[in-house]
Parts: C-alpha cells; sequence; structure tokens
C-alpha cells in the first residue's frame, strides 16, 4: 500500500509540473512585456535628441542680499541685456540732442559710472564769529575809538510840553470815560416816528462810527436826536460803543 501511495505522488507532482508555462529567459521583463520595449524606447530617444535643449547649467554663486547695491546693479545689468541698451547710433544721436539743450551732457544711469564727487560749498563762521580774525583786525584801542565816535553823534532831546487841542468839537474819549452805562441802556426820550428810515438814512452817511458819534454831540447829543441817530436813547450814535475807550483810563 505504502508503494502504491508513493508512486501516485510522484506521478501528481510529474503532472502538476509539465502543466506550468516556461520562465522567461530575461528576468529584467515582468509579466506582459518582452523585448520590443527596449526598441521603442531607443526610437523614442533618437528622435527626442534632436529637438530637446540641454539642460541649463546652474551656478553655485549666492544671490545678493534684496536690495543691497549689488542686487541693484545685477537687476540693472540684466534689464539692459534684455532691452539691448547698449550704445547705438540712435541712442548717440539722442544724447547729443539731449546735451545741446542745456549744454551739459546728460548722464546715462549704469553701475558702472564712477562715483559723484563730493560738493563742500561751506564757507565757514563769519569774520565776526572767528577769535582769531577778529584779533587780528581789532583791538581794544580801536574800540574805544569807535565807542567814543558813536557817543558824539548821540543827540539829547528835551521833553516838550504836549500842544494843545485846536479844535472846538466834542471829545468822543472824554465822553466815553464820563459815561458808565452799557450799550442799549435808555437814558433819553427819543421820537418813535419813522425812526428806523431815519436811522439808516443818517448813518450811512458817516464812514466810521467815531464821525457819526462826534455830529451826533455837537448836534445836541446825547440829550438831543434831531437827525435820528440814536432811536433807543441811549446816548451812543449808529451804533457805537464806548467800551473800547473806557479801558484807557483802566
Amino acid at each position: 500500500m505504502m508503494s502504491v501511495r508513493f508512486v501516485l505522488g510522484v506521478c501528481a507532482v510529474a503532472a502538476l509540473t509539465a502543466c506550468q508555462p516556461a520562465a522567461p529567459e530575461d528576468s529584467r521583463f515582468g509579466v506582459g512585456f518582452d523585448q520590443t520595449f527596449d526598441a521603442q524606447r531607443a526610437n523614442r530617444d533618437a528622435m527626442l535628441a534632436g529637438s530637446v535643449p540641454a539642460a541649463p547649467s546652474v551656478s553655485a554663486q549666492p544671490l545678493p542680499v534684496a536690495g543691497s547695491p549689488a542686487d541693484t546693479a545685477a537687476q540693472t545689468t540684466a534689464m539692459l541685456a534684455r532691452t539691448g541698451r547698449a550704445q547705438t547710433v540712435a541712442d548717440a544721436g539722442r544724447l547729443a540732442a539731449a546735451a545741446n539743450n542745456s549744454g551739459v551732457p546728460p548722464v546715462e544711469a549704469s553701475p558702472s559710472n564712477p562715483a559723484p564727487g563730493l560738493v563742500n560749498n561751506a564757507t565757514g563762521i563769519s569774520q565776526e564769529n572767528n577769535f582769531d580774525v577778529v584779533t587780528n583786525q581789532r583791538s581794544i584801542e580801536s574800540d574805544a575809538a569807535r565807542l567814543a565816535a558813536n557817543r558824539a553823534q548821540y543827540q539829547v532831546i528835551q521833553p516838550q510840553a504836549l500842544p494843545e487841542r485846536t479844535d472846538t468839537g466834542p471829545n468822543i474819549v472824554a465822553y466815553a470815560l464820563k459815561t458808565s452805562h452799557p450799550v442799549g441802556t435808555k437814558m433819553y426820550k427819543r421820537s418813535r416816528f419813522n425812526a428806523a428810515n431815519r436811522f439808516k438814512r443818517s448813518c450811512g452817511n458817516y464812514r466810521h462810527m467815531d464821525q457819526a458819534q462826534a455830529d451826533f454831540l455837537t448836534a445836541g447829543g446825547p440829550e438831543r436826536d434831531p437827525k435820528g441817530m440814536d432811536p433807543d436813547g441811549d446816548g451812543y450814535a449808529c451804533g457805537w460803543n464806548p467800551a473800547v475807550y473806557r479801558t484807557i483810563g483802566d
């Protein structure tokens, strides 16, 4: 029995081995691939060899710090290279025309331009503030002579009495100092007949209220008001205010 089972087992293994597919000759290819893949890839590489540009070289030089003079110079150089701003015939003509306008050749902005020269317009301190210069130009004796010459030109004016007033008209300043009631306080009787029109017509003839007040006093004010210049009866014509003159006596 044992030998029969052994024989049957060997036969089964042999049958299974015969049913398995043959292994590929090249282990580089997996299931579904054969040697035609290499040929196709070789053909594609050959077609692209003439059209694909070479990869640009990479510089290992560090970039300048943003905003630094080196960065500005690099950007300017790259911009000039892209726009073709080298000296051409057109540029030369433009520069010549600009120079003829002002007489001064223009300066083209370029990183290669030399640094501008320093302009020193300082003149220093004046001679009057320079101790060494003043010492050489002046002396104690010369200052004394100059002081004596200035004193000789002095003129002493003796005080004199103020001139007396020659006009006999009313003094509005004295009137303001004599009164004490505020503007608008009725002190005298006035006629109400056509008061508004008379006030407007009479006061319109004066350029300043001081002139109106002086004529008001001349015509009999403040007790009388024949021209209607003081309709409220406060003794102040055409809105005149004595407050500004009352401060003189303070």
